[in-house]
């Protein structure tokens, strides 16, 4: 069953009318009388399900009683099993399904028996997309108008999926499916994502019954901070025995598939199979890389033309559509160096590698599970891609992403000097804007711009042999991510419920695409859908799309108001004009002022104001903080493991660090306290007998500081002393002390703000080592006692 946006009331779920609720409850129970077992005659109203009424009789013994076993909520008969895939950062022109230049054989294999829905949009960004997906509510209903790490105080926008949008995981889960979930999550506040939870917001604690995976933006595919449950676990082997991130969930999906029906021959499950890739860091295996060498040296202008011509004559987009032009603010090809041409064509194999690596090990889930005889009964729902590629490489690509994010451009030649080591363990690269733009042709723009299809129109494939019976059919319905928890909930005859745990729901505002599954040519049931991240904004209604892009996607600092007030609305009649190509907006002013108004009557109903244009401002832990932010920290014991933005926020602010540690007779060493990753971070050590501090920057400011005496047996205290030097790279004196007295010092040239998603960590540096020259040693645990490490922020005057 879907609720019409119509119905929808403010997203606070305040004065909502009474005859609504009530007809709420008059359909659930309508549509579902006589059709359901006797265990679930409540569906619809709400779930969890209250336990059932005993039956039987009890007399004195067992031999003049009447057992009644309380049996298990079941699935409605012949309900499907359920796939959701979901990729991340591919553009509508990336996969060879849909005419881009990367062979994807799986995705092709599944196309041709699938539906394939060319005008379906996701919101432009990660989390959000995915907030939307899981709820069936506009992303800022759900409390993500942002990605969490840039939540603010503002309903729509503080990174906490509310209690009135439960997520498909728990309706099916409360209605008889078994239900996992596999690689990214990104949607827990990250001030939760830590031993101390809540764990309610946690995929366990919103539906799932299992989950390994990754809970940030993105993870080193060989090295990635791997969770299972709410734990924290070590990944199964190393990159030198040819770990990847991709082919592990793949290995763990199957596995959990095959024992589920193991264990319980006709119980239903849901697998929602969320890759990291192709987010960066683009990593991949060498022989993909070998695959793609010199396939791309033309530039990504000839491949844009190459793609569109080939998405023509597949027929993934209509006949006419136009080839949207490359903006000013993108370089051509031409205009690139021999250099930068070598460098940026071989960022671009190693991408292609990690997508076609990416279909490989998606194509095997799908297969394991048709050799399992499932297939037939099993809803696919495969979308290609969280949003458009991404341009947070900048202009430039570059070797470590996470440089690009803190706005360094490490240059041609830290790329000329590493290729070969591009798309391995040492590498954290990211493709230049141009083949990012490139891999969303026919469209304009790339991720993080919801204002254009660059940045929300990704492929759909929907694939159901007992049910869909087109094979390789185009269906050009608009559609929009919220429309996929209503398709899976009619396509399991399971209605949407309102009251989860005694909370009263919020309409979900998705509509079933059922109706599109046996008539291409069915009217679309979605009149309207708003779009807006950042700041950046659209609006599609009846065919008619208007839309206002705010900044420039790779530019994240200095956003104003102004550039909001400023940003200059454009007028697309797409169903004449797929590809966003001819702004007409000056033709038809009337036009546009009804839609611009519509935005704000979308908005105010669905959370999305205040409008906030700002980007790298809101990535202020503080913003998400009550009261005054902490000025210290203190931790104890050898074992603490915390993700970096929950541990203590040092640099490049004056700090100490004091640890009270006891050394044994025979000596210690090892790490007490670091941060961060081999590409950047912090550790503060102790080896052949004497103090150590090493900051690693991105290979261009990395510096060690010896210590000069040596660490007697017994308590002591080691105490570093940072005083920055007020320069813009955060730079600054580090002084050592053992027992209070100097013990050495370095010059730090730069420093970062964040460091990697690697942990911070007491006792041990157990992923990549902040330090390499102590990789030898392994975690280097360290092999005294440590008492106490405290971080203290000093003032500037102390």
């Amino acid at each position: 069953m879907t609720i019409s946006k119509r119905t929808h009331w403010r997203a606070t779920g305040q004065n909502s009318p009474v005859f609504l609720w009530l007809l709420l409850i008059v359909l659930s129970v309508c549509l579902f009388i006589g059709n359901t077992p006797a265990n679930a005659q409540d569906r619809g109203i709400g779930i969890p399900l209250a336990d059932p009424e005993f039956k039987g009789t009890v007399g004195q013994t067992f031999k003049d009683s009447k057992a009644d076993y309380p049996l298990p909520i079941k699935a409605p008969a012949d309900a499907p099993n359920v796939l959701l895939v979901i990729l991340d950062d591919v553009g509508f022109g990336m996969c060879s399904t849909f005419g881009g230049p990367v062979p994807t054989p799986s995705l092709d294999k599944l196309a041709r028996n699938s539906l394939i829905y060319n005008r379906f949009h996701t919101t432009a960004q990660c989390s959000q997309t995915r907030a939307a997906l899981l709820t069936g509510r506009n992303h800022h209903s759900a409390g993500t108008g942002a990605v969490i790490e840039m939540s603010t105080g503002f309903p729509g926008y503080t990174g906490i999926i509310p209690k009135s949008t439960a997520l498909i995981a728990q309706v099916l889960r409360d209605n008889g499916y078994a239900t996992s979930m596999f690689g990214k999550w990104h949607n827990t506040p990250e001030r939760e994502i830590s031993p101390a939870g809540p764990f309610n917001r946690w995929p366990t604690g919103l539906g799932f019954d299992y989950f390994y995976g990754f809970n940030q933006g993105e993870t080193d595919q060989y090295y990635p901070t791997l969770y299972r449950g709410t734990s924290p676990v070590p990944q199964p082997k190393s990159p030198e025995e040819g770990y990847h991130f991709t082919e592990d969930i793949a290995d763990e999906a199957i596995s959990w598939i095959q024992n589920v029906r193991a264990a319980e021959r006709d119980k239903p499950w849901f697998c929602y199979f969320s890759t990291g890739a192709v987010h960066a860091p683009h990593h991949a295996p060498k022989e993909w890389i070998q695959k793609f060498k010199g396939k791309f040296d033309y530039g990504w202008d000839e491949q844009r033309k190459r793609t569109h011509q080939r998405q023509l004559n597949l027929g993934v987009i209509p006949a006419g559509t136009a080839l949207t032009p490359r903006h000013k603010e993108l370089p051509s090809w031409k205009s690139r160096s021999a250099d930068e041409k070598v460098a940026y064509a071989r960022l671009m194999e190693n991408y292609a590698a990690f997508m076609a690596h990416t279909d490989h090990h998606v194509g095997r889930v799908i297969d394991s599970i048709e050799e399992a005889g499932e297939l037939d009964n099993t809803l696919v729902l495969y979308v290609v891609g969280d949003n458009g590629a991404s341009s947070e490489g900048n202009l430039e690509g570059t070797f470590i992403d996470l440089a690009s994010m803190v706005g360094i451009n490490l240059g041609l030649d830290s790329l000329l000097s590493k290729l070969d080591k591009i798309g391995g363990p040492e590498s954290h690269p990211h493709v230049p804007v141009g083949w990012a733009w490139a891999m969303c042709a026919p469209f304009q723009w790339t991720k993080a711009v919801p204002s254009h299809f660059g940045g929300t129109r990704n492929p759909l494939l929907v694939h159901w042999p007992n049910r869909v019976k087109g094979k390789g059919e185009i269906r050009s319905q608009f559609h929009h991510v919220i429309d996929v928890v209503p398709t899976i909930l009619e396509s399991c005859n399971i209605p949407a419920p309102v009251e989860v745990n005694g909370i009263q729901q919020k309409p979900i505002a998705g509509v079933s695409m059922v109706y599109s599954f046996d008539d291409a040519n069915a009217p679309g049931q979605r009149e309207t859908q708003y779009f807006e991240i950042l700041g950046s904004r659209g609006i599609y209604h009846d065919g008619w799309f208007a839309s206002a892009r705010c900044g420039i996607p790779w530019e994240t600092g200095n956003r104003s108001l102004d550039d909001l007030k400023n940003a200059t609305w454009e007028l697309y009649d797409i169903e004449k004009d797929f590809s966003q190509a001819n702004d007409i907006a000056a033709k038809n002013p009337a036009k546009l002022e009804e839609l611009k108004a519509l935005f704000l009557t979308e908005a105010e109903k669905y959370d999305v104001l205040p409008l906030d244009p700002r980007f790298a401002e809101r990535m202020n832990p503080a913003l998400r903080m009550s009261g005054k932010p902490p000025t210290s920290w203190t931790y104890r014991g050898n074992n603490v493991w915390l993700p970096e933005p929950i541990g203590p926020q040092i640099f490049p602010r004056p700090h100490s660090i004091t640890a009270t540690v006891e050394i044994p007779e025979s000596g210690a060493e090892g790490v007490i306290a670091c941060a961060g990753a081999s590409l950047a971070g912090w550790s503060l050590y102790i080896q052949n007998g004497e103090p150590q501090f090493h900051y690693q920057c991105l290979g261009i400011a990395n510096t060690s500081i010896p210590g000069t005496v040596e660490i007697p047996e017994g308590k002591i205290t080691l105490k570093t002393e940072f005083r920055p030097d007020g320069s813009k790279e955060g730079g600054g004196t580090l002084k050592l002390f053992v027992n209070d007295k100097p013990a050495g010092e370095g010059k730090l040239k730069r420093t970062l703000f964040r460091h990697s998603l690697e942990p911070f960590e007491v006792g041990r540096d157990s992923m990549t080592p902040v330090n390499p020259e102590y990789k030898a040693e392994g975690a280097f645990e360290f092999t005294g006692k440590i008492d106490s490490v405290k971080f203290e922020l000093l003032s500037p005057n102390e």
